[in-house]
């Protein structure tokens, strides 16, 4: 009778350690000192300007009075109608190689490597006029990445490369084209892979507490990786919430059962 009464014990300890706890799974918690449930409304989102790196594409379209003295410029785009929007980028943009250089028609090598688009326009901009172009023509540069891209890994539902044709997209927002991050997913510490001239570099966000609005890696950059541990429950195959655990726990506690009668009549 004491050993069941042990027995008891032990599997109730367990069932209260294996669930995962509701604050683990609940996104933009206020976990300030307030007395009640109002979120502060004076989030400030911090974010940098994004400066080109190796490997990126840019999309690049040129205006003039005159368009038939840029057609040479401009990709025409319908090389391959049946392709994806990504797949038409990467063929018609203009890919930054190993040494952070473009290559242009007529202008030739441009380099881009930690520049942002905007000082990219005022480069092409001064080119053209400098060797092409007078201002009464009036040149209009635009430049864009062509779509963002960016890697999700780990505990995820649907992992994998994604591009997205935004120039602004935050954390929840990539995670949320990933299919989301199920309840085994450790919310607290989601890791950010980017990358930098000097390397790599790995940074945490804690996607539960509402702060994570003010990290300055809130939004995502191209290229980013982002990676989520599973919960200490997933590893060691706990079930996720009470109901699920005490159901995996009365199937041991009936074998062990089972296995006491068994061999006490023996």
């Amino acid at each position: 009778m004491r050993s069941i009464k042990l027995l008891i014990v032990v599997l109730s300890c367990i069932i209260v350690s294996s669930c995962i706890p509701h604050k683990d799974t609940v996104y933009l918690q206020n976990k300030g000192n307030a007395t009640n449930d109002t979120i502060p409304y004076n989030l400030s989102e911090v974010q940098k300007p994004y400066r080109v790196q190796i490997d990126d594409i840019l999309n690049i379209r040129i205006k003039v009075l005159d368009q038939k003295n840029v057609q040479i410029f401009n990709p025409i785009g319908d090389g391959n109608l049946n392709a994806s929007s990504a797949e038409r980028a990467y063929f018609d943009g203009f890919t930054v190689d190993v040494h952070g250089n473009i290559r242009i028609p007529t202008l030739g090598e441009l380099n881009v490597l930690g520049y942002t688009t905007f000082e990219i326009e005022d480069k092409i901009k001064k080119q053209l006029l400098d060797e092409q172009f007078k201002e009464t023509s009036n040149i209009f540069v635009t430049v864009k990445l062509a779509g963002l891209r960016y890697t999700t890994n780990g505990e995820i539902t649907n992992p994998g490369t994604i591009t997205l044709f935004k120039e602004r997209v935050n954390i929840f927002e990539a995670i949320a084209n990933a299919g989301d991050i199920p309840v085994t997913g450790n919310k607290k510490e989601v890791m950010i892979i980017r990358q930098y001239p000097q390397g790599q570099k790995i940074h945490s966000l804690d996607l539960t507490d509402i702060n994570v609005m003010k990290s300055p890696y809130y939004y995502i950059q191209p290229n980013d990786i982002i990676y989520v541990k599973p919960l200490r429950q997933k590893s060691i195959g706990t079930g996720e919430t009470a109901v699920s655990s005490l159901s995996t726990i009365a199937t041991v506690v009936s074998l062990i059962t089972s296995g006491i009668l068994i061999f006490s009549r023996l």
